[in-house]
């Protein structure tokens, strides 16, 4: 425990030193912020389909609904190889002794248009146990960098606005701080999707279409901050 707090101290004067030797170093300069942001409109929706046979009491097996959703999802052009893949096959147990097969599966889609045509072809065959995993983007870790990128050159921006204001220039920069954690992209509201769809599917095919096309998600809005210093010259 001893050795622990002396390696603790040892790394805490390392830095004070470290701080301090920088300092003199560079006697004049600036400390700015910088931020960036960016709204992505989201290219990748994955959904949660589940197919249970209480949902029709018994009537319809697992194999049954599972062919009608597949032709169903194939006439709204969906690849069923590429796109849908089965998450997990099990079966319940119940005190009568008799089981109720389920079937769970993960949809991956491109546009709040296809989730809407999608939401639809399942609700006509009463598959309503259907939800919203995740929303991402296809390049959001490009994207991630873009703004950090971004978030730099802002602050030296700003830096260079400051220091002109006081008849100086800047110099290097010798000291950056990003404390940015993962940006992940926010979820949606699962009922507001499927209020949105099944109102256009009660106003017929064709408003449903137009429905489709005019249908908006949140985008995925990233933002970052970064510190920096730069020697004022």
């Amino acid at each position: 425990m001893k050795q622990i707090l002396l390696c603790a101290a040892a790394v805490c004067l390392a830095f004070t030193a470290a701080a301090q030797t920088k300092q003199e170093a560079f006697p004049s300069y600036i400390q700015v912020n910088g931020r960036a942001e960016k709204e992505i409109v989201p290219d990748e929706f994955y959904l949660s389909i589940i197919i249970n046979e209480r949902d029709s009491k018994g009537k319809i097996s697992v194999e049954s609904q599972q062919r009608d959703m597949i032709a169903a999802l194939k006439k709204a052009g969906v690849d069923i190889e590429k796109q849908l893949k089965v998450a997990n096959l099990s079966s319940e147990f119940f005190k009568k002794r008799s089981s109720v097969a389920q079937a769970k599966y993960q949809l991956q889609l491109g546009s709040a248009a296809e989730v809407a045509k999608v939401w639809q072809a399942l609700d006509a065959l009463n598959i309503s146990n259907v939800s919203i995993l995740k929303v991402t983007h296809s390049k959001l870790d490009e994207f991630k960098n873009e703004v950090r990128v971004a978030a730099i050159r802002n602050a030296r921006e700003n830096a260079r606005t400051l220091a002109t204001a006081i008849g100086q220039q800047i110099g290097k920069c010798f000291f950056i701080y990003d404390s940015n954690n993962d940006i992940m992209p926010r979820y949606y509201d699962n009922r507001a999707v499927m209020m949105r769809s099944l109102a256009a599917d009660a106003a017929g095919i064709e408003t449903a279409v137009e429905e489709d096309e005019s249908l908006e998600f949140k985008t995925i809005k990233l933002e970052y901050s970064v510190q920096a210093n730069f020697v004022l010259e």
